[in-house]
């Protein structure tokens, strides 16, 4: 049967922002929830194709592709027999949407109805991600470079080797959940499962803990790594360094570094996109007659011929001496901008050539003001 569209199973507009789908999501998942339809195939179905209409559309780069291919376009996000529960990635998303009914987090040990009823939560905690901000210059960031950092994160305990307790002792069954890791509470048509708060959902206890460590299964250590940055990074992008955050706790997994690139101004070039701007100053006599000028480039001097009667603000284009594409599509050009500098201090035999000059030149020698002033008569003829 042909799936219906996401925005109709939801029932709200194409336009609808991330606040309205959370919160259509929500009734439609509190009506057809499993516990309040026992044994009722149809509200199962619909539960869940809400929740894959909401699993697109609240993803961003999910929804973009959807709203340009439709369904064809996220087919390959679920699994080859189609939309399943381990396809999932925003259960922290939606519970916040049942959060406020259950004193937050851990209903989908129940919500789902996928096999998950009383299973424990003994996998550890993933470890923390971790930002470090890097300050590169306006070179580095167009040639790339490659940087050493050092930082300070959380790490497996040697002593312990993670587990948290003193050597040859061992953890202890927790009492309150019987090792279970989790608590089942009811309430209304709700059947939930909450983490147990006195083991943290491990499942068990520690009574002797590590005595480096205190417990805690992790120390905090000084960490070196080297930094590939690539040519043509831009300022605010970030590197993710998978795995190299904090180690996770109790055999959890460890999260990720995120290297924030701050690129520092250069002093004459400016970026945009794979192009690099250089305003370049010459003189009203060069601008006049024309000539050669040496202008900088990234790795270098290249002459610049200057055309006679060469206009302020005009753009001449070196090919190929921009930035790298980080795509591997070639480089940018460099483009100078012409300033025209008039002087500001002339002396009196500068002064009496000038003038003379404007006296033999009349003003048939600036077509452009010409025309301009002409204009304005125009205008405000009368």
């Amino acid at each position: 049967m042909a799936k219906r569209d996401y925005y109709e199973v939801l029932g709200v507009s194409k336009n609808a922002t991330e606040d309205e789908l959370k919160k259509a999501y929500r009734k439609l998942a509190l009506k057809y929830h499993p516990d309040r339809n026992p044994d009722n195939k149809e509200a199962e179905e619909k539960f869940k194709e809400a929740a894959e209409a909401y699993e697109v559309l609240s993803t961003t780069e999910k929804r973009k592709r959807y709203d340009q291919f439709g369904h064809e376009g996220v087919s390959s996000t679920f699994g080859q027999s189609g939309f399943q529960w381990s396809d999932f990635s925003h259960f922290s998303d939606v519970e916040d949407i049942f959060g406020d009914l259950f004193g937050g987090g851990g209903i989908f040990g129940e919500i789902f109805g996928t096999g998950r009823r009383g299973s424990s939560s003994r996998r550890g905690v993933r470890g923390n991600d971790l930002q470090y901000n890097m300050e590169i210059s306006f070179v580095e960031a167009a040639s790339g470079c490659t940087r050493e950092i050092s930082f300070k994160k959380k790490s497996v305990c040697e002593t312990c080797n993670g587990e948290g307790v003193k050597p040859g002792t061992s953890k202890a069954t927790c009492q309150q959940c019987g090792g279970a890791g989790q608590i089942r509470l009811s309430q209304g048509f709700f059947s939930i499962n909450r983490t147990c708060d006195q083991c943290g959902g491990t499942g068990s206890v520690i009574k002797d803990p590590c005595p480096t460590c205190k417990g805690s299964g992790r120390v905090l250590k000084d960490k070196k790594l080297s930094i590939h940055i690539p040519a043509g990074i831009e300022n605010g992008s970030k590197l993710k360094l998978s795995n190299e955050g904090e180690d996770g706790a109790y055999g959890g997994p460890p999260g990720n570094l995120y290297v924030a690139i701050h690129v520092t101004p250069h002093p004459f070039f400016t970026r945009q996109g794979n192009d690099i701007v250089c305003e370049v100053p010459i003189s009203f006599p060069k601008a006049a007659l024309g000539g050669e000028v040496e202008v900088p480039t990234l790795d270098g001097k290249v002459k610049l011929k200057i055309p006679p009667g060469t206009q302020s603000e005009k753009i001449f284009r070196v090919r190929g001496k921009g930035i790298p594409d980080l795509r591997g599509y070639g480089k940018g050009d460099l483009k100078i901008k012409i300033v025209v500098e008039v002087p500001t201090k002339l002396t009196a035999e500068q002064k009496e050539l000038l003038e003379k000059f404007a006296q033999i030149s009349g003003e048939d020698i600036y077509p452009m003001m010409h025309s301009f002033f002409n204009k304005v008569k125009h205008i405000f003829k009368g």
